[in-house]
């Protein structure tokens, strides 16, 4: 069906996925003005369930515990160093039925760790019979009302119309994500572009993402890094045992050394992965970085060491000259 609306397709972790169908450009906009359409079907699916599922989930960061039924957190897997394994979405059905979200590279990682966590907990991968949509855009959820008869507050999950759907995403806009069985996916995807949603690739969902400044593991976060030099310590709840504690409370006793910034070029050029980056006696290089659709300039994240506040002065090295930008918090675009 991707096809025959005229998308251009790439490998993208043994997935066949749309990068676009018309432009990232046009696609960008669409989201950030109205709503989009992205097929997300790549992305982990566990089903956790049983009684010990809860003290399961305790191997992340964030403690599943603390949030009731009906609600999605973000957390993560370390390593005992305190290396970001993958970073994850957990909907909460509930009391002891839970949707682990990995990333597509790491679903069978966070498969295995969750299987050892507790052996009597059953994990089922969906991915096989299921598909996964994403709608984005402010115009979203009344989309969603329009063709399902509800929509899922933001971090809430929801059943609705056979459906299970939560109100998460990774464009930094408002709408949800959309678990159907692949019987239905076509009429599902159907009804919402018929009711205006506009098809985007996968193009557009990074450029969406940037400009929200939302990490994207294996390039912002891995097993180099930690949650506390990305800026993602809002995901660890320190109250409770996980994995790579130990490591992860040593760093933040001693101070980190870098840290996750975001910059906004004042001058041309397009920042990419690996650019160096300079700011007085502090140095790093990009880890993300594109043109901002809606800000009409470079955007990058980096680590930079020693950390760089935000609103002082930098450069980042394009092709052979230093280019003038400036630190700022992400989101860069609000």
């Amino acid at each position: 069906m991707n096809a025959r609306m005229g998308g251009r397709f790439v490998d993208f972790g043994g997935w066949e996925m749309p990068v676009q169908y018309e432009s990232v450009l046009a696609e960008h906009r669409a989201v950030r003005e109205a709503v989009g359409l992205f097929d997300v079907s790549h992305l982990g699916r566990l089903a956790v369930s049983g009684r010990g599922a809860t003290a399961a989930l305790g191997i992340f960061t964030n403690d599943a515990a603390g949030y009731e039924p009906g609600r999605t957190h973000y957390t993560m897997l370390l390593d005992e160093r305190g290396g970001i394994v993958d970073d994850i979405v957990v909907w909460r059905w509930s009391e002891d039925e839970y949707w682990v979200m990995p990333n597509a590279a790491n679903s069978e990682t966070v498969l295995a760790a969750l299987a050892a966590a507790d052996p009597s907990v059953i994990v089922e991968d969906l991915r096989s019979t299921t598909a996964l949509v994403a709608v984005q855009g402010p115009d979203a959820p009344g989309l969603l009302e329009q063709v399902f008869g509800d929509a899922p507050r933001r971090f809430r999950t929801l059943q609705a119309a056979g459906l299970r759907m939560a109100g998460t995403g990774y464009t930094g806009e408002k709408g949800g994500e959309i678990c159907v069985e692949n019987a239905r996916a076509e009429e599902v995807v159907e009804m919402l572009l018929a009711a205006g949603a506009v098809p985007c690739g996968l193009g557009s969902r990074d450029t969406l993402r940037l400009e929200a400044g939302l990490v994207l593991w294996g390039s912002d976060i891995d097993r180099t890094t930690t949650p506390l030099e990305a800026g993602l310590d809002f995901g660890v709840d320190w109250d409770h045992d996980f994995i790579g504690r130990p490591a992860l409370e040593l760093q933040r006793e001693h101070g980190i050394d870098r840290r996750l910034a975001g910059l906004v070029m004042e001058g041309r050029g397009i920042p990419r992965h690996g650019y160096a980056v300079r700011s007085g006696a502090a140095s790093g290089s990009v880890t993300s970085g594109n043109i901002s659709p809606i800000l009409d300039t470079g955007i990058a994240l980096a680590y930079v060491s020693p950390p760089v506040a935000a609103g002082e002065a930098g450069e980042i090295e394009v092709r052979g000259r230093w280019v003038p930008a400036r630190f700022q918090d992400p989101p860069f675009h609000r």
